[in-house]
């Protein structure tokens, strides 16, 4: 890899792109590293919310800063996703004694890296730079994770694929296609002959049953002329009626 950032001397230059490169291959757990071969002066790292905090589920994007004097001074780092921490101020700053007092040149960015993401775990209300999420921590505990929690909802929420058709959509678009074939389907039934006063069911009081009308109903071929030709009449709103009915029962089971 060759950087043209002149800001760093070709030694760190070249240190850099040997850890970059290691980080790539080796990343550590829940960071991924973004590498621009072409300036090694800013390294963008996104970084999974731990299990267990109200930073779970979340992908907080972070970078590091680089100043010429690196490694002798420390990097400056700085959160660009949004997150409601005691050591991370409102503009993103991280407040971390690894980046201040405790920094050694030795120190190489990937234990940075792994500081940075620890503090998710552990923050320190003790050295806040957002004052009200480190009051919040030392004395309601629940009330700061909840406000975590929805600041990692709103911004550092994992995308998720797009759910397809659900069911009930597709149940419709189903029925619809062979909807002009309902009639010979044996899940719908022919209409009945119109009812006379000699043809009406009679329901028995026992049990509720039709005793004239059975669950397939035809047309009786005895039927006079007169009846044939009423029941062709009524045929059409008969079965335009069923196929509602159908369709209503299919979508009640989804």
């Amino acid at each position: 890899m060759m950087a043209t950032n002149e800001n760093l001397p070709p030694n760190v230059i070249k240190q850099l792109a040997k850890e970059l490169k290691n980080l790539d291959e080796t990343p550590p757990e829940g960071i991924k590293v973004v590498v621009n071969d072409d300036d090694f002066s800013t390294i963008f790292a996104d970084i999974e919310g731990p299990a267990g905090t109200p930073y779970e589920n979340g992908i907080f994007r972070m970078k590091l800063i680089l100043s010429h004097d690196f490694p002798q001074l420390p990097p400056k780092g700085y959160f660009l996703t949004k997150i409601f921490h005691p050591n991370i101020a409102t503009n993103g700053e991280i407040c971390v004694n690894t980046l201040k007092k405790d920094w050694n040149p030795s120190l190489g960015l990937r234990h940075v890296l792994l500081v940075v993401r620890c503090l998710l775990i552990e923050p320190f209300p003790e050295s806040a730079l957002n004052e009200q999420a480190g009051k919040m921590l030392l004395e309601n505990y629940e009330e700061y994770a909840r406000h975590a929690r929805l600041y990692t909802g709103i911004h550092a929420l994992k995308h998720k694929p797009k759910s397809k058709t659900g069911a009930i959509s597709e149940s419709t678009t189903a029925l619809n296609v062979d909807m002009k074939n309902v009639v010979s389907s044996d899940k719908v039934l022919l209409p009945p002959a119109p009812l006379t006063a000699n043809t009406a069911p009679r329901v028995s009081a026992a049990n509720g049953q039709d005793q004239n009308v059975g669950p397939l109903m035809e047309p009786t071929i005895g039927t006079s002329a007169i009846q044939k030709k009423e029941g062709a009449v009524t045929t059409k709103a008969q079965v335009d009626k069923r196929k509602m009915d159908a369709r209503k029962k299919s979508l009640k089971r989804l």
